[in-house]
Protein backbone atom coordinates (compact mmCIF):
# COMPACT_ATOMS: atom_id res chain seq x y z
CA UNK A 1 0.00 0.00 0.00
CA UNK A 2 1.36 3.41 -0.94
CA UNK A 3 0.19 6.73 0.45
CA UNK A 4 0.96 9.96 -1.35
CA UNK A 5 0.33 13.25 0.37
CA UNK A 6 0.33 16.76 -1.02
CA UNK A 7 0.59 19.12 1.90
CA UNK A 8 -0.18 22.28 -0.02
CA UNK A 9 -2.20 23.25 -3.07
CA UNK A 10 -2.60 26.90 -3.95
CA UNK A 11 -4.02 28.91 -6.78
CA UNK A 12 -1.65 31.07 -8.83
CA UNK A 13 -4.57 32.86 -10.46
CA UNK A 14 -5.30 36.31 -8.95
CA UNK A 15 -8.98 35.97 -9.91
CA UNK A 16 -9.41 32.80 -7.85
CA UNK A 17 -6.92 33.16 -5.01
CA UNK A 18 -8.63 36.00 -3.05
CA UNK A 19 -11.95 34.18 -2.99
CA UNK A 20 -10.34 31.00 -1.71
CA UNK A 21 -7.86 32.37 0.80
CA UNK A 22 -9.18 35.63 2.24
CA UNK A 23 -12.48 34.89 3.97
CA UNK A 24 -13.89 32.72 6.75
CA UNK A 25 -15.53 30.46 4.18
CA UNK A 26 -12.21 29.63 2.53
CA UNK A 27 -12.13 25.91 3.53
CA UNK A 28 -15.69 25.39 2.29
CA UNK A 29 -15.12 27.32 -0.93
CA UNK A 30 -11.92 25.39 -1.62
CA UNK A 31 -13.68 22.05 -1.06
CA UNK A 32 -16.44 23.16 -3.40
CA UNK A 33 -13.93 24.33 -5.99
CA UNK A 34 -12.09 20.98 -5.95
CA UNK A 35 -15.18 18.78 -5.69
CA UNK A 36 -14.73 17.32 -9.17
CA UNK A 37 -11.22 16.07 -8.35
CA UNK A 38 -11.97 12.37 -8.02
CA UNK A 39 -9.94 9.15 -8.44
CA UNK A 40 -9.95 7.57 -11.90
CA UNK A 41 -9.13 4.07 -10.62
CA UNK A 42 -11.19 2.07 -8.16
CA UNK A 43 -8.14 0.91 -6.20
CA UNK A 44 -7.18 4.50 -5.35
CA UNK A 45 -8.68 7.07 -3.02
CA UNK A 46 -8.33 10.85 -2.87
CA UNK A 47 -8.83 12.48 0.52
CA UNK A 48 -9.12 16.27 0.70
CA UNK A 49 -9.14 18.54 3.73
CA UNK A 50 -8.99 22.27 3.03
CA UNK A 51 -5.83 22.68 0.90
CA UNK A 52 -4.34 19.29 1.86
CA UNK A 53 -4.77 16.50 -0.67
CA UNK A 54 -3.85 12.85 -0.15
CA UNK A 55 -3.79 10.10 -2.75
CA UNK A 56 -3.88 6.55 -1.38
CA UNK A 57 -3.15 3.66 -3.73
CA UNK A 58 -3.47 -0.08 -3.15
CA UNK A 59 -0.70 -1.90 -4.99
CA UNK A 60 -1.43 -5.49 -6.05
CA UNK A 61 1.00 -7.90 -7.75
CA UNK A 62 3.68 -5.17 -7.82
CA UNK A 63 1.64 -3.26 -10.41
CA UNK A 64 1.94 0.46 -9.69
CA UNK A 65 0.39 1.61 -12.96
CA UNK A 66 -2.93 2.75 -11.49
CA UNK A 67 -1.23 4.57 -8.63
CA UNK A 68 1.22 6.43 -10.86
CA UNK A 69 -1.51 7.34 -13.33
CA UNK A 70 -3.55 8.71 -10.42
CA UNK A 71 -0.72 10.98 -9.33
CA UNK A 72 -0.20 12.27 -12.86
CA UNK A 73 -3.94 12.76 -13.29
CA UNK A 74 -4.00 14.87 -10.11
CA UNK A 75 -1.10 16.99 -11.35
CA UNK A 76 -2.82 17.48 -14.71
CA UNK A 77 -6.14 18.33 -13.06
CA UNK A 78 -4.45 20.97 -10.88
CA UNK A 79 -2.77 22.54 -13.91
CA UNK A 80 -6.06 22.62 -15.82
CA UNK A 81 -7.83 24.28 -12.88
CA UNK A 82 -5.24 26.98 -12.14
CA UNK A 83 -3.89 25.18 -9.08
CA UNK A 84 -0.27 24.44 -8.30
CA UNK A 85 0.95 21.39 -6.39
CA UNK A 86 3.73 22.35 -4.01
CA UNK A 87 6.11 19.50 -4.85
CA UNK A 88 8.67 20.58 -2.26
CA UNK A 89 6.09 19.89 0.48
CA UNK A 90 4.78 16.71 -1.11
CA UNK A 91 5.81 13.46 0.57
CA UNK A 92 5.45 9.79 -0.31
CA UNK A 93 4.99 7.10 2.33
CA UNK A 94 5.09 3.38 1.56
CA UNK A 95 3.42 0.88 3.88
CA UNK A 96 4.55 -2.65 3.02
CA UNK A 97 4.22 -5.60 5.42
CA UNK A 98 5.04 -8.35 2.93
CA UNK A 99 7.64 -10.87 4.04
CA UNK A 100 9.17 -10.87 0.58
CA UNK A 101 9.67 -7.33 -0.60
CA UNK A 102 9.32 -6.57 -4.27
CA UNK A 103 11.70 -4.66 -6.50
CA UNK A 104 12.96 -1.21 -5.59
CA UNK A 105 10.26 1.43 -5.79
CA UNK A 106 11.02 4.08 -8.39
CA UNK A 107 10.45 7.65 -7.19
CA UNK A 108 7.37 9.63 -8.18
CA UNK A 109 7.87 12.73 -10.34
CA UNK A 110 5.61 15.78 -10.43
CA UNK A 111 6.42 18.56 -12.88
CA UNK A 112 9.87 16.99 -13.41
CA UNK A 113 10.61 17.15 -9.69
CA UNK A 114 11.22 14.06 -7.55
CA UNK A 115 8.78 13.55 -4.68
CA UNK A 116 10.63 12.84 -1.45
CA UNK A 117 10.01 9.46 0.12
CA UNK A 118 9.81 9.55 3.94
CA UNK A 119 9.44 7.03 6.74
CA UNK A 120 6.92 9.23 8.56
CA UNK A 121 5.05 12.48 8.05
CA UNK A 122 2.54 14.62 9.91
CA UNK A 123 -0.96 14.37 8.50
CA UNK A 124 -3.47 16.84 9.98
CA UNK A 125 -1.52 16.97 13.24
CA UNK A 126 -0.95 13.22 13.61
CA UNK A 127 2.39 11.63 12.69
CA UNK A 128 1.97 8.49 10.58
CA UNK A 129 4.89 6.04 10.26
CA UNK A 130 5.53 3.52 7.51
CA UNK A 131 5.39 0.62 9.99
CA UNK A 132 2.09 1.98 11.40
CA UNK A 133 3.61 2.29 14.87
CA UNK A 134 2.75 5.33 16.96
CA UNK A 135 5.93 5.88 18.95
CA UNK A 136 6.98 8.88 16.86
CA UNK A 137 3.54 10.44 17.20
CA UNK A 138 3.40 9.79 20.95
CA UNK A 139 6.88 11.23 21.52
CA UNK A 140 5.89 14.38 19.66
CA UNK A 141 2.72 14.82 21.73
CA UNK A 142 4.50 14.17 25.04
CA UNK A 143 7.26 16.65 24.17
CA UNK A 144 4.72 19.35 23.32
CA UNK A 145 2.73 18.65 26.50
CA UNK A 146 5.87 18.85 28.68
CA UNK A 147 6.59 22.31 27.32
CA UNK A 148 3.20 23.53 28.53
CA UNK A 149 3.57 22.12 32.04
CA UNK A 150 5.70 25.20 32.77
CA UNK A 151 2.67 27.45 32.31
CA UNK A 152 0.60 25.14 34.51
CA UNK A 153 3.19 25.50 37.29
CA UNK A 154 3.19 29.28 36.82
CA UNK A 155 -0.58 29.45 37.26
CA UNK A 156 -0.39 27.34 40.41
CA UNK A 157 2.51 29.40 41.75
CA UNK A 158 0.44 32.56 41.38
CA UNK A 159 -2.29 30.94 43.50
CA UNK A 160 -5.04 30.90 40.92
CA UNK A 161 -8.12 28.87 41.75
CA UNK A 162 -8.09 25.13 41.10
CA UNK A 163 -10.92 25.51 38.59
CA UNK A 164 -8.86 27.86 36.42
CA UNK A 165 -5.73 25.69 36.66
CA UNK A 166 -7.64 22.52 35.73
CA UNK A 167 -9.39 24.34 32.90
CA UNK A 168 -6.00 25.41 31.51
CA UNK A 169 -4.76 21.81 31.76
CA UNK A 170 -7.73 20.50 29.81
CA UNK A 171 -7.45 23.18 27.13
CA UNK A 172 -3.67 23.35 26.68
CA UNK A 173 -2.33 19.93 27.73
CA UNK A 174 -5.04 17.29 27.71
CA UNK A 175 -6.22 18.46 24.29
CA UNK A 176 -2.73 17.75 22.92
CA UNK A 177 -2.34 14.34 24.54
CA UNK A 178 -5.74 13.20 23.29
CA UNK A 179 -5.62 14.62 19.77
CA UNK A 180 -7.12 11.96 17.43
CA UNK A 181 -6.74 9.49 20.29
CA UNK A 182 -9.35 7.09 18.90
CA UNK A 183 -7.09 6.53 15.90
CA UNK A 184 -3.76 5.67 17.52
CA UNK A 185 -4.10 4.87 21.21
CA UNK A 186 -5.28 1.28 20.77
CA UNK A 187 -2.05 0.31 18.99
CA UNK A 188 0.32 2.22 21.28
CA UNK A 189 2.99 0.24 23.10
CA UNK A 190 2.99 -0.07 26.88
CA UNK A 191 5.95 2.34 27.02
CA UNK A 192 4.07 4.92 24.96
CA UNK A 193 1.01 4.68 27.21
CA UNK A 194 3.12 5.09 30.33
CA UNK A 195 4.80 8.17 28.83
CA UNK A 196 1.41 9.73 28.18
CA UNK A 197 0.13 8.90 31.65
CA UNK A 198 3.26 10.32 33.30
CA UNK A 199 2.34 13.73 31.94
CA UNK A 200 -1.12 13.39 33.47
CA UNK A 201 0.35 12.35 36.84
CA UNK A 202 2.72 15.32 36.80
CA UNK A 203 -0.17 17.68 36.04
CA UNK A 204 -2.18 16.01 38.79
CA UNK A 205 0.53 16.74 41.36
CA UNK A 206 0.71 20.36 40.20
CA UNK A 207 -3.04 20.98 40.30
CA UNK A 208 -3.68 18.88 43.40
CA UNK A 209 -6.86 17.66 41.71
CA UNK A 210 -7.72 14.20 40.34
CA UNK A 211 -7.49 14.16 36.54
CA UNK A 212 -8.97 11.58 34.14
CA UNK A 213 -6.59 8.90 32.89
CA UNK A 214 -5.72 8.85 29.19
CA UNK A 215 -7.20 5.37 28.75
CA UNK A 216 -10.52 6.45 30.27
CA UNK A 217 -10.69 9.41 27.91
CA UNK A 218 -9.97 7.14 24.94
CA UNK A 219 -12.78 4.77 25.91
CA UNK A 220 -15.30 7.57 26.32
CA UNK A 221 -14.38 9.12 22.99
CA UNK A 222 -14.57 5.76 21.21
CA UNK A 223 -18.12 5.26 22.49
CA UNK A 224 -19.11 8.83 21.67
CA UNK A 225 -17.70 8.61 18.16
CA UNK A 226 -19.33 5.22 17.56
CA UNK A 227 -22.73 6.54 18.64
CA UNK A 228 -22.26 9.53 16.37
CA UNK A 229 -21.64 7.16 13.43
CA UNK A 230 -24.71 5.11 14.37
CA UNK A 231 -26.90 8.21 14.21
CA UNK A 232 -25.61 9.13 10.74
CA UNK A 233 -26.81 6.58 8.17
CA UNK A 234 -24.85 8.40 5.45
CA UNK A 235 -21.53 7.87 7.23
CA UNK A 236 -19.19 5.64 5.14
CA UNK A 237 -18.55 3.37 8.16
CA UNK A 238 -22.15 3.12 9.34
CA UNK A 239 -22.41 -0.36 7.78
CA UNK A 240 -19.73 -1.72 10.12
CA UNK A 241 -22.08 -1.50 13.10
CA UNK A 242 -24.62 -4.29 12.59
CA UNK A 243 -27.03 -5.45 15.27
CA UNK A 244 -27.46 -9.16 15.92
CA UNK A 245 -30.94 -10.71 15.37
CA UNK A 246 -31.66 -10.10 19.06
CA UNK A 247 -31.36 -6.36 18.40
CA UNK A 248 -29.45 -5.83 21.64
CA UNK A 249 -25.79 -6.38 20.77
CA UNK A 250 -23.61 -5.52 17.79
CA UNK A 251 -21.98 -8.12 15.60
CA UNK A 252 -18.26 -8.50 16.28
CA UNK A 253 -15.94 -7.77 13.38
CA UNK A 254 -13.53 -10.47 12.25
CA UNK A 255 -9.83 -9.74 12.61
CA UNK A 256 -6.63 -11.63 11.88
CA UNK A 257 -4.00 -9.28 13.27
CA UNK A 258 -3.48 -7.56 16.60
CA UNK A 259 -3.21 -4.24 14.75
CA UNK A 260 -6.74 -4.65 13.43
CA UNK A 261 -7.98 -6.02 16.76
CA UNK A 262 -6.83 -2.86 18.55
CA UNK A 263 -8.24 -0.47 15.94
CA UNK A 264 -11.10 1.92 16.55
CA UNK A 265 -13.96 -0.10 15.08
CA UNK A 266 -13.18 -3.33 16.92
CA UNK A 267 -12.73 -1.42 20.17
CA UNK A 268 -15.90 0.59 19.63
CA UNK A 269 -18.05 -2.50 19.01
CA UNK A 270 -16.64 -4.14 22.13
CA UNK A 271 -17.28 -1.05 24.26
CA UNK A 272 -20.82 -0.64 22.93
CA UNK A 273 -21.62 -4.27 23.72
CA UNK A 274 -20.16 -4.02 27.22
CA UNK A 275 -22.20 -0.87 27.89
CA UNK A 276 -25.48 -2.69 27.21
Amino acid sequence: MICYSSSTSRSPSPTVSPALQCCVLSPFLYSLYTHDCKPVHGCNSIIKFADDTTVIGLISDNDETAYREEVQHLATWCADNNLLLNTSKTKELIVDFRKKKGSTHDPIHINRMVVERVSSFKFLGTTISEDLSWTTNTSSLVKKAHQRLFFLRTLKKNQLSSAIVVNFYRCAIESILTSCITVWYGNCTVADRKALQRVVKTAQRITGTPLPAIEDIQRKRCVRRARSILKDSSHPDHRLFNLLPSGRRFRSLRTRTSRSRNSFFITAVSLLNSAL
